[in-house]
């Protein structure tokens, strides 16, 4: 089997299944490494952290696959596929090139892992993506991108019209955005194309309704002189989280030992914890003749508050593993249990973690390096961004359809609206 491949080509390659490979570049470390694209007969992947300007393509629908290959890789490799379906070929290498939209996929692939993986802390100082703002872009991407999606089939990322549903309300933010930049920016431009994509997939899949009529009647009308806006103003937050709100979940008793837990973002849903290693902590008490241990999670700003069954795992001493459940009040997301703790002086040895009991994937290898990596890779992104933001001309943003620069996708609108919050990072 193809194991790689060298610069300008890839390796194509059959499993015994059945399933052909497409392999583009390296393949991604964790979960939350991996940008994953569901698409026609086959599955796409990229590296976030590395620099391929192809995917990894997992083929299990070949005859589905051939009306998106050729556009992706090349025609060479469309045929390469083919021949290693049909048994003609075991594995070979062919040349390839990044294609356009090979460049719109890989940037729908990363505006994916954002809205999954993107790793938003309080603590931490990173600003969480504006959910609909991203949404939008998504729904303008994946119309973008309507060659790589069957029509016959049900590929989950090809939401156009669920996505533009879930996320018009922000059509009105875009526009005065748009409005009120100088026309001859990347940002107004970038605006546009996303506005004028939107309303034409609208279009296309019969929506109608308020937010999308009053798109049209913007789109129709000339752009008004630029007349400048707050942009914080537009998209603030309007909720009640603050950060270190609440009181102590014990007062008084003896405390035993105290640490932080592991923060493990595959183990729960988006929009549940703070991204941060520093997020959970916990503290073992003795209270008379019991030992209790309570913990004490930051809750993600766009937390649920009520009736999810937030969990923490603990193990002391390389025992059994026991659940505490958790609960969320303010900012924060609590619980104690009571700890089995052996007798005699020694501090015991307390292993925590957060999960949501159904959605856990189970025990891995540790990914603390994976994630301070990503953390740099959003640092960097959102001082890029924050530059755009600020800037007369958003030069920093390339052009809506070009290729990953350096490994990394091209900046999303979602990026510089994060860095005009006003919240307190």
């Amino acid at each position: 089997m193809a194991q790689g491949a060298g610069e300008g080509e890839v390796a194509v390659s059959r499993d015994e299944d059945g399933t052909v490979r497409v392999i583009g570049g390296p393949a991604a470390a964790s979960d939350f490494t991996r940008a994953v694209l569901d698409v026609a007969g086959a599955v796409l992947a990229w590296p976030v952290l590395g620099d391929a300007e192809l995917p990894t393509a997992e083929i299990h629908d070949v005859q589905q696959a051939q009306q998106w290959l050729w556009a992706v890789y090349s025609e060479q490799v469309a045929a390469a596929v083919h021949a290693c379906a049909v048994g003609e070929l075991a594995s070979v290498r062919v040349p390839a090139e990044p294609t356009p939209l090979a460049g719109s996929a890989a940037r729908l692939g990363f505006g994916h892992w954002a809205a999954r993986w993107w790793p938003a802390s309080h603590l931490d100082g990173i600003p969480a993506l504006q959910p609909d703002v991203l949404g939008l872009e998504l729904a303008a991407l994946t119309h973008t991108c309507q060659q790589l999606f069957d029509a016959d089939d049900d590929q989950p990322d090809d939401r156009v019209a669920e996505l533009i549903g879930d996320h018009e309300v922000a059509l009105d933010t875009l526009i005065q955005w748009w409005h009120s930049t100088p026309a001859s920016s990347d940002t107004a431009r970038r605006l546009e194309n996303v506005l004028r994509t939107v309303d034409d997939a609208a279009d296309g899949a019969g929506l109608d309704g308020e937010p999308l009529r009053h798109l049209r009647a913007a789109l129709d009308r000339p752009r008004p002189d630029g007349t400048p806006v707050d942009v914080t103003a537009l998209f603030a937050r309007h909720d009640d989280y603050a950060l270190a709100a609440g009181e102590p979940l014990v007062a008084g008793g003896r405390v035993i030992a105290r640490g932080t837990g592991t923060n493990d973002w595959r183990r729960y849903p988006p929009g549940f914890v703070d991204a941060s290693e520093g997020a959970v902590s916990w503290t073992a008490r003795a209270l008379g003749a019991r030992r209790q241990i309570e913990v004490e999670v930051v809750a993600h700003i766009a937390a649920p508050v009520a009736e999810v069954p937030l969990a923490a795992e603990v193990r002391v001493n390389d025992g059994p593993r026991s659940r505490v459940p958790l609960s969320r009040r303010a900012d924060v997301w609590s619980g104690r249990a009571d700890l089995d703790l052996p007798a005699g002086g020694t501090e015991p040895r307390i292993e925590l973690g957060v999960l949501l009991p159904g959605f856990d994937p189970g025990p891995g290898s540790d990914s603390g390096a994976d994630r301070e990596a990503i953390r740099s890779l959003v640092r960097r992104r959102l001082a890029t961004a924050a530059t755009a933001a600020t800037a007369a001309t958003a030069t920093s943003l390339d052009a809506p359809n070009s290729p990953p620069q350096d490994g990394t996708s091209p900046l999303f609108l979602a990026e510089v609206a994060a860095t005009t919050t006003d919240e307190d990072y």
